[in-house]
């Protein structure tokens, strides 16, 4: 098993390039997920090598789309997917993530701390309560809710430059229906994740 060398080879695969420093973090926090994991089930993938592909190189695949921006918020961050991957390949993006869940949001605390991350926080709440001190360049999701709740949960923290991302198994037609075409356009990209054969898709979605 050569956890560095396929790590490497997925971002190159992804067109990313990183540094030494931002590989060795990405790994520190893949051993701090699995040592976690084992006690506290922050994650039904289990086993170094997928969880690279299915965690490391499936959040970092969104990274082009994002690229430049000063802010964002990972809404149902769980073991702050795809939030610390990011913060690790971007250190001029603030990222904030957010979950309910008290055992999530310790785990995220104990990684920003371990990875030594000063671009990112975390935050324990319901998104629909919480009001974000000031504007947001992006808001993305992962495995968190239907495009149209989604929508609907972080309307309150939108502006008129503000982007909608979630990252999808592919987008159901019921939720194509759903979404208010009066208020939101959105667009999917299927992404080619290193590692992973099922469907993969970032949907962005503009506020009208």
């Amino acid at each position: 098993m050569n956890l560095a060398g396929d790590l490497r080879a997925g971002t190159e695969a992804l067109g990313l390039a990183l540094h030494q420093s931002q590989y060795d973090q990405l790994l520190e926090y893949l051993y701090l997920l699995e040592k976690w994991n084992e006690s506290y089930n922050l994650t039904a993938i289990d086993g170094l090598p997928r969880m690279l592909s299915y965690h490391l190189l499936d959040s970092l695949s969104i990274q082009p789309a994002i690229e430049g921006c000063r802010k964002g918020l990972d809404v149902g961050s769980g073991a702050g997917l795809p939030g610390i991957p990011l913060a690790i390949a971007m250190p001029d993006t603030i990222l904030v993530m957010i979950d309910s869940s008290a055992k999530k949001t310790r785990f995220i605390r104990q990684a920003i701390a371990h990875c030594g991350l000063r671009n990112a926080q975390v935050v324990q709440a319901r998104v629909e309560d919480y009001h974000a001190p000031d504007s947001l360049d992006f808001i993305v999701s992962r495995a968190y809710a239907s495009l149209p709740d989604f929508c609907d949960s972080v309307a309150h923290l939108l502006t008129v430059k503000t982007r909608l991302l979630t990252m999808k198994t592919g987008l159901k037609s019921k939720e194509k229906l759903q979404l208010d075409a009066t208020r939101f356009s959105f667009e999917e990209k299927m992404l080619n994740v290193p590692g992973i054969d099922e469907k993969r898709s970032l949907v962005t979605v503009t506020p009208l």
